[in-house]
């Protein structure tokens, strides 16, 4: 990786999302670059710190992982989009039917699908992978809260671990360390990514923090709903959760420890990932598990340079 993907992740940090008019013109694009422009302002606009991390992939495979990841964020932002459960059903299903459609070679006129479409050429992307996080979405709509901590994980396993699997796919990468450090890291993203979005839950009424949690420390879910300035068994839920994320990255790095906890060079953009996962739960925890802290809803200064430095020591 050059020296100016250092610049790119600094500018990242800065700038929001163009818009795609502004950011290419139609005499640059055509046809099916239009489709991964597309990807890429979506994530960029949704996921900064997917933005942040797909400088770490090689330049070839970049167009992929937007697709990737596009595909992924606009799946984890459906419920959020409907105003119904139905709707968000409808939704799920033109995503069954667009997965299915892509196996044959006819993908629906969708930026998203026609990108995935067009790396399929020369990427094996496994549908089945793709059916999966579509299923676990559509589950989600009926209902975000979890009994169990074994139900989140499963849940997390059935979403963003699967996506990782998607994308060590993309770099052409398989073996058993890379696909369970990939799980755990899918885990722990999983979980990290529900805990900072914790007051945006709250707000809209759904509980992320499995029952299991919440009633070992006696925490009622209107008490989270309507979080004051200090709620010490909230507190102590969070951090729980934010404990079981911080093992679950722990495992994956332990997963390394044979080359003395160096990442392969080759699956440096995966791991680059646990980055971010790991500078959220060191902010939870300088606020004391307070994931209602505004300040946890800031962008970290110095995360496009960690970023970085990951690329370079082959650690997260």
């Amino acid at each position: 990786m050059r020296a100016t993907n250092l610049r790119h992740l600094v500018v990242a940090s800065r700038i929001s999302a163009p818009r795609h008019i502004r950011a290419t013109s139609t005499s640059q694009i055509r046809g099916v670059d239009e489709h991964h422009a597309y990807c890429r302002d979506f994530v960029q606009k949704h996921d900064y710190e997917a933005y942040l991390v797909s400088h770490l992939y090689p330049t070839d495979k970049r167009k992929g992982y937007f697709a990737i990841k596009a595909f992924y964020d606009e799946l984890a932002t459906v419920q959020d989009n409907v105003s119904s459960p139905i709707i968000g059903e409808m939704r799920m299903q033109f995503w069954r039917d667009a997965v299915k459609s892509l196996a044959v070679g006819r993908p629906p006129h969708h930026p998203i699908a026609l990108a995935l479409h067009d790396i399929s050429q020369s990427t094996s992307l496994q549908s089945y992978h793709m059916r999966r996080i579509v299923d676990a979405r559509a589950q989600e709509l009926q209902g975000s809260s979890h009994l169990t901590v074994d139900s989140l994980i499963a849940h997390a396993e059935s979403t963003t671990a699967t996506h990782y699997y998607l994308l060590l796919s993309l770099l052409d990468l398989s073996s058993d360390t890379l696909s369970h450090a990939a799980s755990h890291l899918g885990i722990a993203h999983c979980i990290s990514t529900l805990l900072r979005a914790l007051p945006f839950h709250a707000s809209k009424g759904r509980m992320v923090i499995p029952a299991e949690i919440t009633a070992k420390h006696g925490v009622s879910q209107e008490e989270v709903f309507r979080k004051g300035p200090a709620s010490k068994g909230i507190d102590d839920a969070v951090f729980d959760l934010a404990t079981i994320a911080n093992d679950h990255i722990t495992t994956a790095r332990e997963m390394f420890s044979d080359s003395a906890g160096k990442v392969p060079r080759v699956a440096t953009p995966i791991f680059g990932a646990g980055v971010p996962i790991a500078s959220f739960l060191e902010r939870l925890e300088a606020v004391d598990f307070n994931a209602f802290h505004p300040t946890l809803q800031l962008r970290r200064w110095n995360l496009p340079w960690r970023v970085w430095r990951s690329y370079y020591q082959r650690t997260f």
